[in-house]
């Protein structure tokens, strides 16, 4: 399950030192813009200290975690919805991903060139949703005057459903809002949405890159931008990418944890980003346990049992019958599987069985 998230900002506001810490894949971080003109991409292994209990109880041969895929995306600058910078490269990049990570600069560096000339978070972040805002206006345009005539005679359903839900987008667009604000009365009007795929409709995280003074408790760049985002429905979280970059370069867990410890934070932010992006894309986790692995596996909330067996493999939802499941609690309260087994705690589940986060699965099939 290839889901990405895509590294957004103007340029020089760290996206790339961001990206940098978050993967193996080296992206230019250098003092000027559109130093990254092609998207990188990053496999990022999601933390999960769940994984490594099982496998301290089962000890398997090998151990897998799941993963979510980071793209670092060229910085987009004022006018890009209309070609500006790299514009349409960059909106077509973005396009392409699943949820957005903003980065806003949020400190204080003569040395690091702003492209506007000052550090004002608040704008940062009001000049891309602008351009994201105006893309989506043009293709809003565009699929109204398809439909437009068909709705208005009143002989096709579908097409004044989905006027009526393009109209709702539309208006809110104008008054400088983003897609995702417009809630949807059923399914239908929900389902015409998606089919737009509009850039603002994606979730999105606002990434406060800040300096180390601040890695903490934020400063009031980061209170800016709290209440600007306040009833946009967003997530914000505060990252030191500088600190990070340095966390990146020890060799032992042990040395991190010390410099973390020194600093006053419980865990890197790179490890709180990693997870609250896979929070925003909606996705939870389930495992699998045995002598050959222990493995987390990826599934959208919400999925039944079927679903899930088919993340493993096609065939497993195709022939499912049952899956037996036993809850991360049990399953570390009691050992191991045989345990939890005679203590009547692993439970039979159908196909309506709607998995939950942490839930250690085993697919019964047939083909």
């Amino acid at each position: 399950m290839a889901l990405q998230c895509g590294i957004v900002g103007l340029p020089n506001v760290g996206k790339s030192t961001l990206f940098n810490c978050l993967s193996n894949a080296k992206a230019q971080a250098a003092n000027f813009p559109f130093c990254t003109i092609e998207p990188n991409v990053g496999v990022i292994t999601v933390p999960d200290e769940r994984l490594n209990k099982l496998a301290e109880l089962v000890h398997p041969q090998k151990i897998v975690p799941t993963t979510v895929e980071i793209v670092d995306i060229a910085g987009l600058v004022k006018g890009a919805s209309k070609g500006e910078g790299l514009g349409n490269k960059f909106l077509a990049n973005i396009r392409e991903t699943d949820a957005i990570l903003h980065v806003l600069r949020c400190f204080d560096d003569e040395n690091v060139t702003h492209v506007d000339g000052k550090v004002d978070p608040v704008r940062d972040k009001e000049i891309i949703d602008a351009e994201l805002q105006l893309k989506d206006l043009e293709t809003i345009e565009a699929r109204i005057n398809k439909v437009e005539k068909q709705a208005k005679s009143g002989g096709d359903k579908d097409a004044r459903l989905a006027y009526e839900v393009y109209s709702r987008i539309r208006e809110a667009l104008i008054r400088g809002e983003s897609a995702r604000t417009v809630i949807f009365d059923s399914k239908e009007e929900a389902r015409a949405a998606r089919d737009l795929y509009l850039l603002t409709a994606k979730p999105v995280m606002y990434v406060c890159n800040v300096d180390e003074a601040s890695a903490v408790n934020g400063n009031h760049y980061v209170e800016a931008v709290r209440e600007a985002v306040k009833n946009k429905d967003a997530q914000i979280l505060v990252v030191a990418a500088k600190i990070e970059s340095e966390i990146a370069e020890f060799d032992t867990y042990e040395e991190r944890e010390m410099f973390l410890n020194e600093i006053g934070l419980k865990e890197s932010g790179v490890s709180r980003l990693i997870q609250s992006a896979y929070r925003l894309l909606n996705l939870q986790t389930f495992f699998t346990a045995g002598p050959q692995e222990v493995r987390a596996w990826t599934f959208h909330k919400g999925w039944k049992a079927p679903q899930c067996a088919g993340v493993i493999h096609t065939d497993f939802e195709k022939g499912f019958i049952r899956a037996e499941v036993i809850k991360y609690e049990d399953y570390i309260a009691y050992g191991s599987e045989n345990a939890v087994r005679e203590a009547g705690k692993m439970n039979v589940e159908g196909k309506e069985y709607v998995v939950q986060d942490g839930d250690i699965m085993h697919f019964r099939f047939n083909v």
